[in-house]
């Protein structure tokens, strides 16, 4: 009676900790925490968090997340939330659960270097990277903990999907499955900080100093306390990059402890040092089944799961299972409940439970747990907004696409058409000054649905060009990756071009309606006739048109040509609809100002901004045009 007694009362104080819900009741009745410090080859020691099951009539795989976010809340009588989060799931189906702090982050020993350079000639116990932390953990927990049947996998979202990367890499016998989701993969072509060469300020800024994490900044190690953060007084980013002024004062604001700030501004051009911190270095010779993942409107990591699927493709022909889902989301939303819609567009059905227990779930309990038959998931599982339906496809890009060229018109036409003028362009001022805000609306930090938002106020700019086709008379699917190639001519130096492909929709469209799948409170019912959809958009620095290591200035007066992939697209322009395309210099403050002279940036001072008009030619000759990878039905 005593025994029960004492059950009832450690029951009931855990669940004073966690909050009282039927999932928190199984899983801390069900679960131990402990927490160890796991030593690597180089003797230093890495904090782990280990929530495994009491279960002993069975041995249990091992999923681990390796993160520099903190595996909070720390004490063994601390639980994470996982019956709030789908994670729930693993532990029904009996996984130990693990995380870890990765090297010189929160309570791990070490020196943490950013975006870490994969080492494939490790000769000493010295020569460590992030994938032989990897290795050394995975070792150490299939040697120590309890119950464990040998087999182990490793997913993570963002940064952690960047150390997911790193850890299939390590080819650790015991690591069987791996799942790189959005993950960082280079940080100068298409992932957080730069686009094509141009610097996304306003999210290296919040992300590092201020606003958001202060990631970059010093705290005392080991530690289970975050940084103060740099803060700024004014609540609308627009008017606070733009007063706050050119590179240098952001620089002055960060200070001299931000040690990787100053690496940005170290190297401005695409050089060794970058080159050295691209993950896919680290995907040849891959072990481990692969599941990359990523979100068609991911506003931070977009990039790095289409091009990290691509090069482990490259790198690993033959490779039975090494596949790609992208569905139609914002960061992280597939591991959220909800992913019926972002901001005002609707995806017909709640495409985020879906991938979680017909796509991740089971993957994982067939390669770690040996259950169920051998998921049937294709190559390539996109989701095609526009229609709002999952698609199975072979190979992605998918076989039977063929590459239509749109032309750029007089009078702001676009069709399939080469133009037959002999002379013609469109032409704006930009003027780093008034740059074109990335969204019509006031904020404090960079919104997430920004990717999918309605253009028609940038339309409505007079440094925007807008180019739109007649109402389509059937559906276009375009699926792979769109293209700009534009015949420019400048008053400058130097200056951005950004793209945006959007899908117009009918005028007689109506409002959205009340999401019937989200628990969240209902959205501000809003206008979608005429709505601008944006589907897909990016910026391209013009200096790099020709390398990216070597920049080179524009002759002022001089025709030249600014080729570049605006990114893979999976979308439907339906009939009915039409397609657009605008055509501008600034983006603001999602990308920083290009002063629009041939200058280093990073050292640019207000003397050195100036206005430029910029052509955009569509002539017989010089015709600027959009190349679309159209999916024939």
């Amino acid at each position: 009676m005593k025994k029960i007694f004492l059950v009832l009362a450690i029951n009931a104080l855990s669940l004073s900790l966690v909050g009282q819900n039927a999932d928190s009741i199984w899983i801390v009745s069900n679960y131990t925490k402990s927490e160890r410090l796991i030593t690597m080859r180089d003797g230093i020691r890495l904090f782990t968090s280990i929530y495994a099951p009491k279960d002993n009539s069975e041995d249990h795989p091992i999923l681990i997340e390796r993160t520099p976010y903190s595996c909070q809340p720390y004490g063994e009588g601390n639980w994470k939330d996982y019956w709030n989060t789908y994670l729930k799931y693993y532990m029904f189906e009996g996984y130990i659960m693990v995380t870890q702090d990765v090297r010189g982050r929160w309570m791990s020993e070490g020196e943490f270097v950013n975006i870490r350079p994969f080492n494939p000639d490790k000769k000493a116990n010295t020569d460590i990277d992030e994938s032989s932390d990897t290795w050394d953990t995975v070792e150490w927990l299939i040697n120590n903990i309890p119950r464990n049947n040998g087999k182990a996998g490793v997913f993570g979202i963002s940064y952690p999907g960047f150390y997911s990367t790193m850890a299939a890499a390590s080819n650790h016998p015991a690591l069987v499955a791996v799942s790189p989701q959005a993950p960082v993969t280079n940080w100068f072509i298409g992932d957080d900080f730069h686009h094509n060469g141009a610097f996304f300020i306003m999210d290296a800024f919040s992300f590092y100093t201020a606003l958001g994490s202060g990631f970059g900044l010093p705290h005392p190690r080991p530690t289970n306390l975050g940084p103060r953060t740099v803060d700024n007084p004014i609540r609308d980013n627009y008017k606070f990059y733009l007063e706050t002024g050119p590179l240098p004062a952001f620089a002055k604001l960060a200070g001299d402890s931000v040690g990787f700030w100053k690496d940005l501004y170290s190297h401005p051009n695409y050089d060794d040092w970058w080159k050295a911190r691209d993950a896919r270095n680290a995907t040849k010779k891959l072990n481990p089944a692969m599941l990359w993942v990523g979100g068609h409107f991911d506003a931070e990591d977009n990039w790095g799961a289409w091009n990290s699927y691509r090069a482990a493709e490259t790198n690993n022909p033959g490779k039975e299972f090494n596949k790609l889902v992208m569905g139609p989301w914002y960061h992280v939303q597939w591991a959220n409940y909800d992913g019926t819609h972002l901001g005002n567009v609707r995806f017909g059905s709640n495409t985020s439970l879906w991938y979680q227990h017909s796509i991740e779930i089971p993957f994982f309990n067939y390669y770690l747990k040996g259950k169920g038959p051998e998921p049937g998931i294709a190559e390539a599982t996109i989701f095609i907004t526009g229609d709002n339906e999952w698609r199975f496809f072979d190979e992605w890009p998918p076989a039977g696409h063929s590459i239509e060229t749109l032309y750029l018109q007089t009078d702001g036409k676009l069709d399939w058409n080469r133009p037959v003028v002999s002379a013609g362009y469109s032409e704006y001022v930009s003027d780093p000054a008034n740059p074109v805000p990335y969204t019509e609306d006031v904020h404090n930090t960079r919104t997430r649905e920004y990717m999918i938002d309605d253009q028609r106020f940038a339309e409505r700019r007079p440094d925007v060009l807008t180019f739109k086709t007649d109402i389509l008379d059937k559906d276009f699917t375009v699926t792979g990756i769109v293209t700009a190639d534009l015949v420019t001519s400048l008053t400058s130096t130097d200056a951005d071009f950004i793209v945006k492909l959007i899908d117009v929709f009918p005028d007689d469209q109506g409002y959205n309606k009340v999401d019937i799948y989200s628990d969240e409170d209902p959205v501000t019912v809003y206008p979608m006739g005429g709505y601008e959809m944006l589907i897909h958009g990016e910026v391209f620095r013009g200096r790099y048109r020709i390398s990216f290591e070597d920049p080179e200035p524009f002759v002022p007066g001089r025709i030249d040509r600014v080729k570049f992939d605006i990114g893979d697209v999976a979308h439907t322009f339906k009939k009915g609809h039409r397609i657009m395309v605008q055509i501008q210099s600034t983006w603001f403050p999602l990308v920083d100002r290009n002063p629009q002279k041939f200058v280093n940036i990073y050292e640019a001072g207000e003397s050195d901004f100036r206005k430029a008009s910029i052509r955009i030619y569509h002539d017989r000759k010089n015709a600027s045009n959009i190349l679309l990878p159209v999916l024939k039905k």
